[in-house]
């Protein structure tokens, strides 16, 4: 069957799956009806309060090169970085590659370096130097295409998806039957056995060969799941510490274990929605509790911006504006692992642009503090960690717009409370906030059910009791 005719059915059972799910997520929590998951996929126990920081080589330095970044790893480590997940670090095609420099997901080979950006070599010293600073190293896997030059399309031209006439073809958006304008990239075949091989192979060769601890996946929600089944069982076998991250919003890649993570696509543009006016906090808890629901082990990945949105979409003042710090300590402190895009911490004020040279431009990494101050607090306070390490969070405030919550595991607690409204508001406790300090001030925290707090616009307040 054509893969793009398995990727639609997949996509219907999917959407009703979701709707099953939240209709019928109180039966599905008995024990009369317990939920039967097909893999246990445990969390590894060094991700367990661990934050993801999204690295672009080319852009990050004037150099663009590894050995550039490199020189950043102690800041970062200092920052409290744990994950460093590296934009696709391969060579790119030049057949059809767009602008001067093309596309990162325009891969040519996948067991090569770009040499824009260093040698393999200078690559691996990145990975041991950021290893011997307690750091983990993932990277961006691009499964679903190559670029037009990638040493299959001569060898192996049969692990592409070709049409009637025997012409390899771009990705097709499997809904409309058209392309999705990637005309850099040519769709790779997954009806095709030896392919899917070679693809596990070439996975395998960063994780024996250079030491990774995992990757991220490139448009998974396009690749059949009973792929990810058979690689993530094999990359699992070569080392079952590795952490699994999918750019996809399919419950069922991590329902079904095939990945620690999936992307908070709905929160990402609920916030984006907030930041504007057109939703409030009733909404953005109820898509909190709907979410919830549906994953039963795994979690999502919280972000105010990544690569394709602040290339595409806007920078974070564009789409946020003055929310964009009050959206950030939420990213960081509901469930899920928070993720900073590099550059955040500056913050990054312009668009990078995607095909060409650009510099983020540190200078006075105005943000570092509070990430700083808030990647800290998850190190230390469990109620903060990821996955089956985390805790219940706990509405403690009733309001439309101030977002007041509160999580608590083994005897650590801490609280948060974020105007998302460009007024002063105030919020009336309906649980107690006691025995914790305030994270900015310093002052112990002693609050009643009763207590009623106010707020200036995008105001926030973090407590801990450690």
């Amino acid at each position: 069957m054509n893969k793009y005719i398995l990727l639609f059915i997949s996509f219907l059972f999917f959407t009703t799956s979701c709707k099953q799910d939240v209709n019928n997520s109180e039966s599905k929590a008995t024990a009369e009806n317990p939920v039967v998951l097909e893999n246990i996929r445990p969390l590894p126990k060094w991700a367990s309060q661990a934050n993801i920081y999204e690295v672009n080589i080319r852009q990050y330095t004037p150099e663009g090169t590894f050995d550039a970044f490199a020189k950043h790893l102690p800041r970062l480590k200092n920052m409290g970085v744990d994950i460093l997940w590296f934009m696709p670090i391969f060579p790119i095609s030049e057949t059809k590659k767009k602008g001067s420099l093309g596309s990162y997901y325009a891969v040519s080979d996948f067991r090569e370096a770009n040499p824009e950006f260093g040698t393999k070599a200078s690559f691996q010293n990145v990975v041991d130097r950021a290893h011997s600073l307690g750091m983990k190293v993932i990277l961006d896997w691009v499964p679903n295409h190559t670029g037009w030059d990638h040493v299959w399309i001569k060898s192996n031209p049969e692990y592409f998806t070709q049409d009637a006439d025997g012409n390899i073809v771009d990705p097709v958006d499997p809904q409309t039957g058209k392309s999705w304008g990637w005309t850099d990239v040519a769709d790779l075949n997954y009806d095709n056995a030896n392919m899917r091989k070679q693809m596990i192979d070439d996975m395998l060769y960063w994780v024996n060969n250079h030491k990774i601890d995992g990757y991220r996946m490139d448009v998974a929600h396009n690749v059949p799941n009973d792929f990810w089944a058979d690689a993530t069982s094999q990359l699992f076998a070569a080392n079952d510490s590795l952490y699994m991250l999918a750019e996809s919003e399919v419950i069922d890649h991590v329902n079904n274990g095939y990945f620690h993570t999936i992307y908070g696509w709905a929160l990402h543009h609920m916030m984006n929605d907030v930041a504007k006016g057109k939703k409030n906090v009733n909404d953005l808890h109820n898509l909190l509790v709907e979410r919830k629901s549906q994953i039963k082990q795994g979690s999502m990945m919280n972000f105010i911006t990544n690569h394709d949105e602040n290339s595409w979409s806007g920078t974070v003042e564009e789409r946020m504006g003055p929310a964009g710090d009050a959206f950030a300590v939420l990213a960081m402190t509901i469930d899920g692992f928070p993720l900073l895009y590099g550059g955040q911490e500056e913050p990054l004020d312009h668009r990078l642009e995607f095909f060409e040279k650009d510099n983020i431009g540190f200078k006075s990494f105005k943000n570092a503090k509070l990430y700083k101050t808030l990647l800290d607090l998850k190190h230390r306070n469990k109620a903060m960690g990821n996955n089956e390490y985390s805790s219940p969070l706990i509405r403690v405030g009733d309001s439309e717009h101030i977002y007041a919550y509160m999580k608590e595991k083994d005897g650590d607690k801490f609280a948060v409370m974020i105007n998302f409204s460009t007024e002063r508001q105030q919020v009336k406790l309906t649980e107690s906030v006691v025995g914790m300090t305030d994270l900015f001030s310093g002052r112990r925290v002693e609050m009643g059910q009763g207590t009623i707090k106010s707020f200036d616009p995008w105001e926030y307040w973090v407590a801990s009791n450690r």
